[in-house]
């Protein structure tokens, strides 16, 4: 072991007198030798090594980045701007719909799209409220072609060439629709957010075949909920202008 570390080291120690040449070169097969091959090449003192690990490791990554992304590069198809463009418009329509007797022409209306959303954030009629979203509640009620629809659960490509109307179309301030002056006398309405599909039911049960009595009333508006509890007040309105 001690022959071995002075080999090992013996760049380290200072030059003595030339040993024979058979001292300076151990026979292949021996001990010494093979320590000597097992240990790194050392860069001669004074002289800068041309490569060290870190370069060669900087290298190595660098070289396997380019090599992985070089098939991701050619595997991803061109697409034609003619073929993007059709995909984006794919599942969209060009509608044309009659509203409060003005016409609104739509182009890229998703044909997903229902006629109370379309209303209220394409044409800005928001007076047509969002309550439940299922036609529960009856907040959404509009009149197509005369009736009564949740226009929530319709599609407003399906309504193109209908004659619709909202609340807006009904009356406007200082030309009130009578239902919507009986409502304003008989306070039928507390926050308000169910009052527009409440006098749009009402008003399109002027024209239907129910009865005479409050019964019928209640009945015939059973679509249409009120949260705050003035169904009372409600029935009241619709009987006035029912008599009137």
């Amino acid at each position: 072991m001690a022959e071995s570390s002075d080999l090992r080291f013996k760049h380290l120690h200072p030059r003595t007198s030339q040993k024979p040449e058979a001292e300076l070169a151990p026979d292949e097969h021996s001990p010494e030798r093979q320590s000597i091959d097992l240990e790194p090449l050392t860069p001669e003192s004074g002289k800068s090594s041309r490569f060290s690990r870190r370069s060669f490791l900087s290298g190595l990554g660098a070289t396997g980045l380019l090599a992985g992304a070089a098939p991701l590069v050619q595997a991803a198809p061109s697409v034609a701007p003619a073929a993007q463009e059709a995909a984006d418009s794919a599942g969209t329509s060009t509608v044309t719909l009659r509203i409060n007797g003005k016409e609104y022409k739509l182009s890229g209306l998703d044909t997903r799209a229902t006629l109370l959303d379309t209303l209220r954030e394409r044409i800005h009629l928001t007076g047509t409220k969002k309550g439940c979203d299922h036609g529960q509640c009856g907040a959404c009620t509009v009149h197509v072609n005369g009736r009564r629809v949740n226009s929530c659960l319709s599609f407003a490509v399906m309504h193109e060439g209908d004659e619709i109307t909202t609340i807006e179309g009904l009356g406007q301030p200082g030309n009130l629709h009578p239902m919507q002056a009986a409502f304003v006398e008989h306070d039928g309405y507390q926050c308000g957010y169910c009052t527009s599909g409440q006098i749009m039911s009402a008003v399109a049960l002027l024209k239907e075949p129910i009865g005479p009595g409050d019964e019928d009333i209640k009945h015939a508006m059973a679509g249409n909920i009120c949260r705050c509890g003035a169904y009372s007040n409600i029935v009241a309105a619709v009987r006035q202008v029912r008599q009137a």
